[in-house]
């Protein structure tokens, strides 16, 4: 990215947010977390460590023809030293089952099985199959069944893996509620789905379903199967009516989790932080903050970046200072998430220049700007009419091909356009498009907008 240029530097020099930050020792250096944003989810559902069918580079057909397979997989077979192996035949077939449908991709497996009897299929490569048929255009469930059929009539049970590759296959087609029939059938007939294909599952469906019915397959699954929700599984309801605004619930769903027998990790925390900031209710936030160090639960970076974050935006500047400041004796360092917090909640209360002195504290201690921090202080440099150091600064955007946010783009062009600099608006208006900053739609809406109102303040002689 870009240097900031020293003109864009305060000419007096402010006295530093942290006052002789402490030197971090190199045996607590662990103590520095991976950084990451506040506003994302905490809780990362872990994939289940399986194996899974591998994926042919490159295909060996150019045409969907069954004959034609059979006639490449006769051939191999035919020209082989020596029989191949499992890895070879599914990696054959799982090329063709790319290409063709589920019929026929069984077709070949009863080839292949023909041709050469000393080949004997496993799971995985009815796995194969089975991942083809959840991704079928069919819109019924009968191709899963077919496929499960012949799985289980040569020896092979579902198990805990076939479970998860049909699960996430059906989600990833947006057939969550398939998903859903075809869960609850294996856990009658072979084979319960574990946490992380639950957890999956109930996340996929908190996109797709209102609460009531995410809260119905939770209740069935636990009432009818014995499959229970855990930690995890209350994190990401949490964290989807937080992300709805529906804090009360967060708070229920809290309650609900203690009567479960958990005890409410930073993860838990973290996510109802970060709700009560989406709503720009900092005194909550340090609330629930309080209650974390009350139940002995450690905060982390995302912790002290989302109350940094959320107070900043809701204006408690001297707060959001005070828990820099704590961060930092805990053993914490400030990242690029932090600063910018900062730096937007400083032009919020139109203090631009101390925006700008947070800039020059943050690169000395060696922490590069990022894609918001640019767009921050030239949407604040813009709004505090600082035209000449806005545009200076999108010059440095513009030289590390640095993206202009939605907020920021449409301050400068406006804050052109009222100078009457309208040549210099349509140039910020081509580096949007060619940088794909924006749609062209969204890029030329707010162009044609903003000069509609200069058209109209010049005819009412408000505008040059």
């Amino acid at each position: 990215m870009g240097k900031i240029p020293a003109s864009l530097r305060p000419a007096i020099s402010a006295t530093s947010l942290l006052k002789n930050p402490p030197v971090i020792p190199k045996d607590q250096l662990g103590k520095v977390p991976i950084k990451r944003n506040p506003t994302q989810p905490s809780h990362k559902i872990l994939q289940p460590q399986q194996p899974q069918p591998q994926h042919n580079q490159r295909t060996l057909f150019k045409s969907r023809d069954l004959t034609e397979a059979k006639k490449i997989y006769t051939s191999f077979i035919s020209t082989a030293k020596a029989p191949p192996d499992i890895r070879f035949h599914n990696s054959f077939l799982q090329s063709y089952a790319s290409i063709s449908t589920v019929d026929d991709s069984i077709s070949l497996l009863h080839h292949m099985i023909k041709t050469l009897p000393a080949f004997s299929p496993d799971r995985s490569t009815y796995h194969i199959l089975l991942t083809q048929s959840c991704k079928s255009p069919d819109p019924s469930l009968h191709p899963v069944h077919q496929t499960l059929n012949l799985m289980v009539s040569n020896g092979l049970k579902p198990n805990q893996v076939t479970v998860d590759l049909a699960v996430r296959a059906l989600c990833s087609a947006g057939r969550e509620d398939d998903a859903v029939l075809l869960v609850k059938e294996l856990s009658l007939k072979h084979c319960k789905p574990d946490t992380f294909t639950y957890n999956f599952l109930v996340k996929c469906l908190c996109k797709s379903r209102e609460l009531n019915g995410v809260y119905s397959f939770i209740d069935e699954m636990r009432d009818v199967f014995d499959v229970k929700p855990d930690l995890v599984t209350y994190t990401i309801l949490i964290d989807n009516v937080c992300n709805s605004k529906n804090l009360r619930e967060a708070v229920r769903l809290v309650g609900v989790l203690r009567d479960c027998g958990f005890k409410p990790d930073r993860f838990v925390y973290n996510t109802v932080m970060k709700g009560y900031c989406m709503l720009n209710k900092g005194g909550e936030a340090v609330g629930i903050y309080n209650q974390m160090r009350d139940e002995g639960v450690e905060p982390d970076l995302v912790t002290y970046n989302t109350l940094i974050f959320g107070l900043s935006k809701c204006g408690r500047m001297g707060d959001a200072k005070k828990f820099l400041r704590t961060m930092v004796d805990a053993g914490y360092v400030p990242d690029a998430v932090t600063y910018t917090s900062l730096m937007n909640g400083l032009c919020r209360d139109g203090d631009v220049l101390g925006a700008l002195v947070l800039l020059e504290e943050m690169e000395a201690k060696g922490c590069s700007p990022n894609t918001c921090t640019y767009n921050t202080l030239l949407y604040g440099l813009c709004k505090a009419r600082m035209l000449e150091k806005g545009l200076e600064l999108y010059g440095v955007m513009k030289e590390g091909n640095i993206q202009l946010e939605t907020a920021a783009y449409a301050t400068l062009v406006r804050a052109l356009c009222k100078e009457g600099r309208v040549a210099e608006a349509y140039e910020v208006f081509d580096y949007a498009v060619e940088s794909k900053s924006l749609t062209d739609v969204a890029a030329y809406t707010t162009l044609e907008s903003t000069l509609k109102w200069l058209k109209k303040a010049r005819n009412q002689g408000l505008a040059v």
